[in-house]
């Protein structure tokens, strides 16, 4: 999906510097975040540059050509340049990449060597982590039982398909759990995978699994239009049926107009997968053949479920008002958890709230216990108005309530409360914040931010902060590196640090204010709220002043070329240059005036100009009031919950959530997110015409 403001927080490390080496002659100073909030919220921070200075080393710039010289594969300048960067911080990545591009030929021993040299690192588990992965492919499974024990990550798919298939091929057996999660692996994935499917296939040939749930895997390729996720199904089953399941995925509509009969399990099967393609790109053709006789009495109850429930979901993204009586057609015990958290967006949408209690109920434990589903649980129960089902939708509430996301605010204001700044914790002590700057993993981390390697920095920042090992990292631990990263100006790492954090939480470090005078100064000037700008930067670049999105969006508003010169000629920038979007000053004054025009042109619904900045004007025009009749008039939430596009979705959210953290910030007083949802419906008459041109 090409979104014309590609939000970077999903994919942090691919934010790439504009100029890595860039010197940057700024003193340490003390800025203080969150001066005008409330009591406690004024405590000073010392901040430091990270980026590039002028003293770089042969040695930094050493490690950026072993970088480049890894992505070229090019084993022989790896060699020569290795011995540069002996006794540098960052060694144990070059040593990394040097030991990584040479995986496949290396012996047990030259790898065992390897990670003996650095014990305890980010990089011993990195490539413990792609020796597993290549063990499983190899099916060396007795080396893969002695290494598993000591891969501490423990978060890739692929190596516990290879985990699990290891325990089965060396103890001859797998428990009822253990097949059940190789299931879900295996149903889950994305792609088409090597890595579970052999185990898959194990499973089948032994009977230990359903043939049904390897046609759910053929259906999902379907759904997704991923050929090869359906044809490795398949050819499971049978390899014969692979030709026949790409001749249904090519034309389902002519496969089943030919179809006279379904009476064999394969034919109904085939006949399933047709009626889920065509339901992917045609909903009410689809609709339209479900409603055969013959089809309502050949197929089982389970093959019309799913077929109902691929039927909806795609109506439900098309925001079609029929999305809901065609779900109601299925059973929801028998439908793609998907499938679920489409039927409930689309009654919200069209006031259908009476559905909503059984659809949660049928969504796996896990899903029913997210705020998002929790949160429109009791929502519907609440409409039933009665005291049991108001006291069950007060306890979910109760549940989930929380300033810290969109649905715990919500929840709050569902319980009377309105969002304020929690109480701010004690300040890191001194022990505290030596024993961070003392973290050789965050050492290492900072290190490789500075000199331009990001994307290597925040992997070996996340893993040394995340719960990898037992234990993990406590509150205070998790406030303490944060702070580090604070000070440092690694804004994105201080944020998603202070994030991590359970029992108390750090407002001026999840919701920093860099650059105050220039953002405050900027928005006060052309009407905009200040807060409303800082919640969108939090969720756009995470302060990064030279952040660079995959589709070229640049800076700390993330603003694309296009729309950069457009807003340039509407705000009176007429000496404006492309390559002035990565200065500061420039970029919050493009960013804050085209949020402006955007934010004018929908008569001020911040739900509306959100979900225009990140996927383009003509998108949330399209999805302000797609269909006469049904509830054209929605309230906020609700019309940001069935936001076809899933970035799109959780950006509004977020940027709503963090603008009212930032409000009750700046102000010291307590907000509701409610008021900035507001309600959406068609255009007023009496508002001025949509600006046409608006990029």
């Amino acid at each position: 999906m090409n979104l014309r403001h590609s939000s970077l927080l999903r994919r942090s490390g691919a934010l790439t510097p504009t100029s890595t080496l860039r010197s940057l002659a700024v003193a340490a100073i003390v800025t203080l975040i969150g001066s005008t909030a409330g009591p406690g919220h004024a405590q000073a921070v010392a901040v430091v540059p990270t980026t590039a200075q002028a003293s770089t080393t042969a040695a930094d710039q050493a490690m950026l050509e072993l970088r480049d010289a890894f992505q070229r594969r090019n084993a022989q300048q790896l060699q020569t340049l290795l011995p540069q960067v002996q006794g540098h911080l960052l060694e144990p990545l070059a040593a990394y990449w040097v030991m990584r591009q040479g995986l496949d030929a290396a012996s047990h021993a030259q790898i065992r060597a390897f990670l003996e040299r650095w014990q305890g690192t980010y990089y011993e588990d990195r490539l413990r982590n792609d020796w597993l992965l290549l063990l499983g492919a190899r099916q060396d499974w007795a080396t893969f039982a002695a290494e598993w024990p000591q891969y501490r990550m423990r978060d890739d798919k692929q190596v516990r398909c290879h985990s699990l298939h290891a325990r089965l091929a060396t103890q001859g057996r797998l428990t009822e759990d253990d097949v059940t999660e190789a299931s879900q692996l295996w149903l889950n994935q994305k792609e088409a995978e090597e890595a579970c499917t052999p185990l898959v296939k194990r499973l089948l040939d032994a009977r230990l699994i359903d043939p049904q749930l390897v046609w759910q895997r053929a259906r999902l390729g379907a759904e997704l239009n991923r050929p090869r996720i359906t044809s490795q199904a398949v050819a499971m089953l049978n390899p014969e049926w692979v030709a026949s399941s790409n001749t249904v995925q090519a034309q389902p509509d002519k496969y089943l107009d030919d179809k006279l009969t379904a009476v064999r399990h394969r034919t109904k099967e085939l006949v399933t997968l047709a009626l889920v393609k065509l339901g992917s790109t045609d909903p009410a053709g689809a609709a339209g053949h479900m409603a055969r006789t013959r089809w309502r009495t050949q197929l089982t109850q389970e093959e019309k479920s799913w077929i109902w429930g691929v039927i909806g979901r795609n109506a439900a993204q098309r925001l079609m008002n029929e999305a809901p009586d065609w779900f109601a057609h299925g059973q929801p015990g028998l439908m793609h958890a998907d499938h679920l958290a489409w039927w409930v967006r689309a009654a919200l949408r069209t006031g259908q709230w009476g559905q909503i209690p059984k659809v949660v109920a049928a969504m796996p434990e896990a899903m029913q216990q997210d705020p998002t589903w929790a949160y429109w649980l009791g929502r519907a129960l609440a409409q039933r108005r009665n005291p049991d089902a108001t006291a069950q939708a007060q306890a979910l509430y109760q549940r989930i309530a929380s300033p810290h996301h969109f649905y715990g605010q919500l929840a709050m204001e569902e319980l009377g409360q309105a969002i304020a700044t929690p109480p701010a914790p004690p300040p890191s002590t001194a022990t505290e914040q030596q024993w961070a700057r003392n973290h050789p993993g965050l050492r290492r981390a900072l290190k490789a931010i500075e000199i331009g390697l990001r994307s290597e920095g925040v992997r070996e920042w996340n893993y040394e902060t995340n719960l990898h090992t037992p234990g993990g990292l406590n509150d205070r631990e998790l406030l303490a590196a944060a702070q580090l990263a604070c000070q440092r100006q690694v804004w994105d790492r201080c944020i998603n640090t202070s994030d991590r954090t359970t029992a108390v939480a750090d407002y001026r470090q999840r919701y920093p204010m860099p650059h105050r005078e220039a953002v405050v100064t900027q928005s006060m000037a052309i009407g905009l709220d200040a807060a409303y700008v800082y919640g969108l930067i939090r969720q756009e670049s995470r302060f990064i002043t030279d952040a660079r999105s995959h589709v070229g969006a640049s800076g700390l508003m993330q603003v694309m070329p296009a729309t950069a010169r457009w807003t340039a000629r509407k705000i009176g920038l007429t000496d404006f240059q492309p390559s002035d979007i990565t200065r500061l000053d420039t970029n919050i004054a493009i960013g804050t005036g085209y949020l402006k025009l955007v934010l004018d042109d929908f008569e001020g619904s911040m739900p509306l100009a959100t979900a225009a900045y990140n996927a383009g004007p003509g998108r949330s025009r399209r999805w302000r009031a797609p269909n006469e009749g049904a509830n054209p008039v929605l309230e906020g939430a609700i019309w940001a919950e069935n936001i076809p596009f899933t970035e799109t979705r959780d950006y509004v959210k977020r940027v709503l959530s963090n603008t009212t953290n930032y409000a009750a910030l700046l102000s010291g007083q307590p907000q509701s997110v409610k008021t900035r949802l507001g309600d959406v419906g068609p255009r007023r008459s009496t508002s001025p015409g949509e600006n046409t041109d608006l990029p």
